[in-house]
Formats: C-alpha cells, structure tokens, sequence
C-alpha cells in the first residue's frame, strides 16, 4: 500500500528566508518519510485545500504550528472539508511538546544565555485561549529545563508584549534577559524580537534535527491512525 502523503501546514510568511526554512524542513521530513508538500493558511500560497486537491491516496496533515488557536482549531479543518478530499488525517499541532523545549533551551544557550539569566519565551500571540494556553505549557516546558521561571511575552495580538516584559525583569531584578523565540522561522515577528531590548535573542526552532524528528514522529502516528473513509479523520487537539 502506498504511504499517505505528508502536508506540512504553516503559517507563511512574506520572508524569503522564512520560506526557505519551511522548504527546507520539508526536504528534510521527505528524506524519511517520502513525499511531502507544503501549503500555508495565510500570506502566500498554495493553500491545503488547493495542494489536497492535487494528490492522488491518502494524506496525513501536520499543522506546523506551535500552539492551537484559530488556524489549527479553524482553518485546517475548514481548508480540509473545502478541498474535498476522502483520505485526510489531521495530526496535533507541533506545539507544546518536550522536544520544541529542548531546542529552545539548545537556542538560548547558542545566544549566549547562562544559568541565572531571565528568560522571555517570545510567541506570536492569539485571540483564542486555547493557544494561550499552550504557550503557557510551552514556558513551563522550558522553565523545568532553566530551572528557572521562564516569563511569557508576545510579538504581536496578546499581552503583554515583549520589550514590556523584558523591561519589567530590569527594573526588578537587574540581570542578563535572554528572549527565546517561540517562532518556526525568520520573518517579521522574528525581526521585531531583536528591538525587544533584551541582552541577547535566540534563533526561531528553524531546520533543528529534533524538530525534524518531531515531525516525522507526528506523520508515523498519523499514517498509523488514518484509516480510508468520506471525510476528515484526525484529532485536533494538542498533545497532553
């Protein structure tokens, strides 16, 4: 039986880098698990719906994405029903998850960051609690690793925002800040990071072995649960 096809799902990004990152880490995911397509939900295309429309079998979507709010809980499945497809499998999104706090951790430390400096974890921000709250779990993640609290600021729709945050930890407790980048890749809100005031900030997740492994890890199980049907089959709620 021929495997399903793997569509990583991302956000998308007017940075030519940014694109790049995600094609890249694409190639990467196809050299262990075969054919793997890409489609955004937002800035360019092609969409799910139009890149679902074109494969032959089955197909395994991954939401690249690091928290579930709107564009996981919304338009996946939206884009999913609209393409028509019979053989779909939804996976959890990437976010939380142990593995993504160790690459941060491995992020911070490339920046610079040592024990006892402050750590922001930086995300993109959402309207939806749900995401929030996976960011939530996403710091804690991480804090376990710092053995230190980890403070949350975001780049852009919630509060409070970054260089707020890292401008708080100043005032109160005088040490180094790091910002860790809970972003996929180099775009705009990765940019406004760097005006943040902080000591030092780390790079997105980007082409990281273990987030490549994380991905592959997602398609195998879904490629396990997808079975043939006339709709959308998956789950998509985070991982506990």
């Amino acid at each position: 039986m021929t495997r399903p096809t793997l569509v990583l799902v991302a956000h998308g990004t007017r940075s030519t880098r940014g694109v790049d990152m995600v094609a890249a880490l694409a190639d990467r995911v196809s050299a262990q698990v075969g054919t793997t397509r890409v489609a955004f939900v937002d800035v360019l295309g092609p969409s799910p719906a139009e890149v679902l429309r074109d494969l032959p079998g089955s197909a395994v979507v991954v939401p690249a994405f690091l928290a579930s709010g709107y564009h996981v809980h919304t338009d996946v499945p939206r884009e999913v029903a609209d393409s028509a497809h019979p053989q779909v499998h939804v996976t959890p999104a990437l976010g939380p998850d142990p593995v993504l706090a160790r690459v941060l951790l491995e992020r911070l430390r490339e920046a610079g960051w040592r024990d006892g400096d402050a750590v922001v974890l930086a995300a993109a921000g959402s309207s939806d609690r749900r995401a929030l709250a996976d960011v939530r779990r996403a710091a804690a993640m991480l804090a376990e690793l710092t053995g230190d609290r980890v403070e949350i600021g975001y780049v852009a729709t919630a509060e409070p925002r970054v260089p707020d945050v890292v401008r708080r930890i100043r005032e109160t407790g005088g040490r180094r800040v790091f910002v860790a980048s809970y972003l996929l890749a180099h775009g705009l809100f990765h940019r406004r990071l760097e005006e943040s005031g902080a000591d030092g900030v780390a790079e997105p997740l980007g082409v990281h072995p273990d987030l490549v492994g994380l991905l592959v890890e997602r398609y195998r199980s879904g490629s396990s649960s997808a079975m043939p049907s006339s709709g959308v089959a998956g789950s998509m709620t985070a991982r506990a």
